[in-house]
């Protein structure tokens, strides 16, 4: 007879299982419908899911219960089916394990993160009922996973223990910020979910293995350490083609598995995007393994802020040449007469722009050609773009490139922010699709995508012809320069090229291609895409650090690094991570500028001072001597 699922984790750590909703998505089961419904409708189904997961190595089992409250399910017209898709959903569970694995109940948030009034009583009701039918089918725990909020959280956790001493596992899902939601610090929310009865505390969802690595190090020293639950997503999730993807490897997940555990994790398993292959190396790396507590932890890199000395104020520069954006040839024009720079600069996520347009001067005196600014890029929030462009060309004098992303507005939002861009004299954009936004810092928002890529650049490109998305004249012709992104970091080239073909003849100018960490790439671009008769313009990002190189090869869609440029990088962070990471950068820079005009390099965390020393190497290479930089440039 197994031991309680408190004395288990007293033992060692337990391995969870991974994705249910995702993993079905990928069996071919759409969006749209109540996953939970196929507890009664494909029962063979959701039992094999939970077999593979048991035969790849996991000990903790969900049952597929996460939405089966009254509230959710009721958007499927099944508010009456509450207790049989809670039984069912246990007893499939049952059914597929051995009898040495835990099966727990998995109860999600009714709010979910939503800004919007659900009433306390509501929640009570809801989920009340679905709690004590999971604790009458005798699980062997629950699982409150996916909360944003301390608030709800302790609301459910207190109806558990009015009704039961079931173990009980409580996660909230986080981006690796410090606090939940509503505003209480991680190791406080935590502290006082445990002071209500929790057995476990932790995290899932919302990031990947690097993200909840920074969130497990805010609650760090949590008194009598108590045993914490770590399920990760997958990486960033991307959108393509109508189709969700996740970047994360099942070799990545193994990799990470042992350092959750040295930061006192107890249950590692997987979320979003995971399948039974990243169970499998999870169980695998942590076959035998103990706790390494003195372990030096690996600080998130990815996204600490990076300290960088502040430039002396260019006020000289600011004002003094405003205006005179529109007197530079196009970025299309420009870059089949000389090589050309496109700088990116994120939008700040508060509503501080200083060390914003400190970046904007630094890298307009230096030469940077255009600045290029992200439409909320991995669906976390920003400041509008469309304002900053604004404000760079008329105080700065450089010239503003703009991503519009399909996910946040529908063909009547697109068509106003376009028709706005127009008025403000920004003609340059650059048509993305744009991360989901179930997995950035609102999940609770939706993602539109009323058109795809393809669709974005036609749409644009017809408002040159003066006519309106609707067919209406618009009594004046725009002036959009349109381009395009492209990935390059595939496994079939060829295919990637093809796609992008399309987009050229939907109508794209130029084309900006995904950061490439791979000189032999660079080559095998230009001859794969020299029949083209639009520029490229090859990405290039500076790495911070070794933290935020694993990262963006790990979690990032579209992002890949080599052996070699991963290698290097290794171990390394702060001053002595930035250096290397605009050595490598450079000598990438090197290969590009013999095979393209076109360079597009992106700032790592406002970190500018990287990027305008790039710039100022570009112009070094290429031997440009037509311009002059500025005395604060030099």
């Amino acid at each position: 007879m197994k031991p309680d699922l408190r004395e288990a984790l007293r033992r060692g750590v337990l391995v969870g299982d991974g994705a249910m909703g995702t993993y079905l998505y990928q069996m071919g089961f759409p969006v749209g419908i109540s996953y939970e419904e196929l507890n009664l409708l494909k029962p063979d189904v959701i039992r094999e899911i939970h077999r593979r997961y048991y035969e790849a190595g996991a000990r903790l089992i969900e049952t597929n219960t996460f939405s089966a409250n009254r509230e959710r399910l009721s958007k499927f017209g099944l508010e009456g089916e509450v207790e049989a898709i809670n039984r069912a959903g246990v007893e499939l569970a049952r059914q597929a394990v051995g009898e040495d694995a835990y099966v727990v109940g998995a109860v999600g948030s009714i709010r979910a993160g939503k800004r919007k009034s659900v009433r306390t009583a509501k929640i009570k009701e809801d989920l009340g009922q679905q709690i004590a039918v999971l604790i009458d089918a005798k699980v062997d725990g629950l699982l409150l996973e996916t909360f944003y909020d301390l608030e709800e959280m302790l609301l459910v956790l207190k109806l558990i223990r009015k009704q039961s001493d079931v173990p009980v596992i409580c996660q909230f899902a986080t981006e690796g910020a410090g606090a939940t939601m509503d505003g209480f610090p991680l190791k406080e929310a935590f502290e006082k979910l445990l002071a209500a009865g929790a057995d476990v505390v932790g995290f899932n969802c919302r990031s990947g293995p690097n993200g909840l690595l920074r969130s497990l190090e805010h609650v760090a020293g949590l008194p009598d350490a108590p045993p914490l639950s770590v399920f990760p997503n997958a990486g960033l999730a991307d959108y393509v083609d109508g189709r969700y993807t996740f970047a994360a490897t099942p070799q990545y997940f193994g990799e990470t598995a042992r350092r959750f555990v040295d930061q006192g994790a107890r249950i590692v398993g997987g979320c979003c995007g995971t399948t039974p292959e990243h169970v499998a190396a999870i169980a695998a790396s942590l076959n035998g393994y103990a706790p390494q507590p003195n372990a030096a932890s690996l600080t998130a890199q990815a996204s600490a802020p990076v300290a960088v000395a502040e430039p002396q104020p260019l006020t000289s520069i600011a004002g003094s040449v405003s205006g005179t954006v529109q007197t530079v040839p196009n970025i299309v024009d420009l870059v089949k007469e000389r090589v050309t720079v496109i700088v990116e600069l994120d939008p700040p996520r508060d509503l501080d722009i200083a060390k914003f347009m400190a970046g904007a001067e630094a890298l307009k005196a230096v030469g940077a050609d255009a600045l290029t600014m992200a439409d909320n890029s991995l669906a976390v929030t920003r400041m509008s773009n469309m304002a900053l462009g604004s404000l760079v060309q008329e105080q700065v004098g450089i010239r503003p490139l703009i991503h519009i992303a399909c996910r946040d507005r529908n063909m009547i939002g697109t068509q106003s922010h376009m028709m706005g861009l127009h008025a403000l004299d920004i003609d340059h954009v650059l048509a993305v699709t744009g991360d989901p936004a179930k997995f950035g810092d609102l999940p609770g928002s939706s993602s539109v995508y009323d058109l795809t890529s393809f669709e974005i650049i036609r749409m644009i490109k017809q408002l040159n012809e003066g006519v309106a998305f609707s067919g209406k004249p618009l009594k004046k012709r725009a002036n959009f320069v349109v381009g395009a992104a492209f990935n390059p970091n595939v496994k079939h080239l060829d295919k990637a090229v093809q796609r992008l073909e399309r987009k050229i003849e939907a109508g794209a100018d130029y084309i900006m291609t995904q950061p490439v960490y791979d000189a032999k790439l660079i080559e095998n671009i230009r001859q794969s895409t020299k029949h083209l008769d639009v520029p490229i313009f090859i990405g290039i990002a500076p790495l911070a650090s070794g933290g935020n190189a694993e990262f963006l090869h790990n979690e990032v869609p579209g992002v890949l690094l080599s052996d070699e440029v991963r290698s290097r990088m290794s171990g390394l962070k702060g001053e002595e991570g930035r250096a290397m990471g605009v050595q490598i950068a450079k000598e990438l820079l090197d290969v590009a500028l013999e095979h393209f005009n076109g360079i597009y390099l992106m700032t790592p965390f406002m970190a500018y001072e990287m990027t305008v020393d790039l710039t100022r190497y570009v112009w070094e290479k290429s031997g440009r001597g037509d311009y002059h930089l500025s005395p604060l440039a030099k």
